[in-house]
């Protein structure tokens, strides 16, 4: 592609991302993942060119930019690289490669920027790592290391691998046979809190794709009851052939949203672990998915914490006495996180409290997780212990 190309291409990407977030469509990966599968020709620095070029627009604008045109003209005013190809009338003669370093920290909607740490608005402009989860169910990291001896153990992790970022692992033979998983960092510490073992008794009440599920199940070693709920089929169905290939034995349980509580009456006080991973506003992962600030509403934020408040009063009877509630979010936002737990805990005075872990910093009664400190996605965690 020609340095013209790259460029309207990256345009074109802007205007789909920007109607998506309108929409609430496809994420922007998808959406570029997509772009270039009907675009075979284009090659893998062409590819990697294009995509950096988008991220350093979605990263520029706290707001959705009128258009990618207009992206990128407001881009070239403060960016070099960019002002070289595009100075708003036309383009220049420099091929872009990625890899550029961004000229500016993360632009934030003002009501949101209030909400995060400022420290955090640089963080969240670098490449995210490549974090891998060993299972254990088929291996172990000894022998992962052995394939990959490149890779740097993650020391707070028992089965955590960190690679270079460029690294296909997904066409590897250790990911094509399940014995290992790509996951952040920050999600595995979130499973290492539920502290899950043989034969217990474990309910991952919003299970989603099951990403914390196959590592619960690999924690537990095949022995024992993991029960996987969730609400979203779509999301729910992707677990089940996951599962499989992972070689983990997961009950799979499809909720109606308005008869939650019939459908968990069998788990009532029977679970020794309860994992809580809350849907949020995902302010967490804003390294790997930028344009999803643009999503963000102070409305959508009240809702969202209304439905963790909810699923924090629907999780909590299905922990046995003294069985442990893990609540997570992965979000940067305090209400979200030790706000929320405070509430409960307020409603709830007999309920203790217990350190999920060690690292990242406490925040509340739980420890929060963040991409300036601890080089992971932003989490909160606690664990909170039933009264006996």
């Amino acid at each position: 592609m020609t340095p013209a190309a790259r460029v309207q291409s990256a345009i074109e990407l802007i205007d789909a991302i920007i109607a998506a977030a309108r929409d609430n469509g496809a994420a922007a990966d998808t959406i570029i993942a997509r772009w270039f599968a009907a675009r075979r020709y284009a090659g893998s620095k062409d590819r990697a060119a294009v995509r950096d070029l988008v991220y350093r627009a979605i990263r520029a604008f706290g707001e959705p930019p009128q258009s990618g045109r207009a992206a990128f003209v407001g881009l070239a005013k403060h960016d070099a690289v960019l002002a070289a190809a595009f100075d708003g009338t036309g383009y220049g003669p420099p091929v872009i490669e990625p890899g550029e370093p961004a000229a500016r920290p993360i632009a934030m909607p003002k009501w949101l920027g209030r909400q995060i740490d400022v420290a955090e608005h640089v963080a969240l402009l670098e490449r995210a790592p490549l974090d891998l989860r060993v299972n254990r169910l088929k291996t172990t990291r000894e022998a992962m290391l052995a394939h990959w001896p490149h890779a740097e153990p993650i020391a707070a992790l028992d089965g955590g691998l960190r690679l270079s970022a460029s690294e296909a692992v997904e066409r590897s033979e250790p990911y094509l046979d399940g014995l290992v998983e790509v996951q952040d960092a920050g999600s595995q510490l979130v499973v290492a809190a539920c502290r899950a073992a043989p034969g217990m008794t474990v309910v991952d009440l919003c299970a989603g794709g099951g990403g914390k599920t196959l590592a619960l199940a690999s924690a537990m070693g095949g022995a024992g009851r993991l029960v996987a709920c969730d609400t979203d089929r779509n999301r729910l169905s992707r677990l089940v052939p996951r599962a499989a290939k992972a070689g983990a034995d997961v009950t799979v349980r499809l909720l109606d949203p308005n008869r939650e509580d019939e459908a968990l009456g069998d788990l009532i006080a029977q679970a020794d672990v309860v994992l809580l991973d809350a849907p949020c506003t995902g302010t967490g992962t804003l390294r790997r998915n930028p344009e999803a600030r643009w999503r963000l509403t102070p409305d959508r934020l009240a809702r969202v914490m209304a439905l963790q408040a909810h699923i924090l009063e629907l999780g909590a009877p299905l922990v046995r006495p003294g069985g442990a509630l893990v609540y997570a979010v992965c979000s940067l936002i305090e209400g979200e996180g030790a706000g929320q737990v405070a509430r409960f805990l307020t409603d709830n005075p007999l309920w203790r409290v217990e350190a999920p872990f060690e690292v990242g910093r406490a925040q509340g009664v739980g420890r929060m997780l963040t991409p300036a400190h601890d080089a992971t996605d932003g989490f909160f965690v606690a664990r909170l212990i039933a009264p006996c």
